[in-house]
């Protein structure tokens, strides 16, 4: 274990610190589908600048989420994918989503304001 870690933050704060953000949540879902390679992954997020993307991918992958596979062919082929620990994050956000989707109709008055 590293040194550093403070074990009186809650799992809820940990679990924020991964998926929070923009796009975090929606490479989840996207990556859920399989492996898939950045060009990919730019075209199913309509809006996400290379920049950002590349820089959540690189999060994601710090937190062990998301694995990167390059492939040795010429031009190199990069994908990427959730780890274990990514699938079990996304089943957690699974239920959020369902929560979403029961409260559609209360909810969407309210945030499109």
């Amino acid at each position: 274990m590293n040194g550093d870690v403070d074990h009186a933050i809650c799992g809820m704060s940990l679990a924020i610190d991964v998926v929070g953000g923009k796009w975090k949540m929606h490479l989840m879902w996207v990556l859920g589908e399989g492996p898939q390679r950045f060009g990919q992954i730019r075209r199913l997020l309509d809006g996400v600048s290379e920049k950002v993307l590349t820089e959540n991918l690189r999060q994601l992958e710090a937190a062990g989420v998301v694995h990167r596979e390059i492939y040795p062919e010429i031009p190199p082929r990069v994908e990427y994918s959730l780890t274990a620990l990514g699938e079990t994050l996304r089943t957690a956000l699974g239920a959020l989503e369902t929560w979403g989707n029961e409260h559609r109709a209360e909810l969407s008055p309210r945030v499109a304001s």
